[in-house]
């Protein structure tokens, strides 16, 4: 069998609900909006987070301390079993690892993280690096440079 021999079974797709044609589908005049209305209307329904003019509950509650979230650094992971693709001897930069697709963007800078092994002697440069990831790279005769 191959992939565009597949089909579903006959009864499990449903045909899409076609409103607003005609009266014989029972879905015409109104649409199955109902009778008048905030909903029967175009453009009509309220924004997220309305409650009909009572104060909303986002506005309730208190908003107490600091958050970091806009100004956190957003680090490209990558972990040590990504590093084992690379030949003895090779310096890893952020610019070799987005030439080779291991990471999409560099975004804020790139973190080595430690999830599994590594058998080969490298020279790791990133902006960050895990306990583990270090351990591991070390271990295996490498060395870490923080950029």
């Amino acid at each position: 069998m191959q992939l565009h021999e597949l089909k579903a079974h006959p009864g499990s797709r449903h045909s899409r609900k076609r409103v607003g044609r005609g009266s014989s589908s029972g879905m015409g005049k109104t649409s199955t909006r109902g009778h008048k209305g905030q909903w029967a209307r175009s453009g009509g329904g309220v924004r997220i987070g309305f409650e009909g003019g009572q104060t909303p509950l986002f506005r309730r509650l208190p908003k107490r301390g600091f958050n970091n979230k806009r100004f956190a650094k957003v680090y490209a992971t990558v972990n040590v079993q990504d590093l084992a693709k690379f030949p003895a001897g090779t310096v890893v930069t952020p610019e070799l690892l987005l030439e080779q697709r291991v990471i999409r963007e560099p975004l804020d800078g790139v973190k080595v993280l430690g999830t599994g092994e590594l058998q080969v002697q490298l020279t790791v440069k990133a902006h960050a690096f895990s306990s583990a990831a270090t351990e591991k790279i070390q271990a295996a005769g490498g060395t870490v440079e923080v950029i």
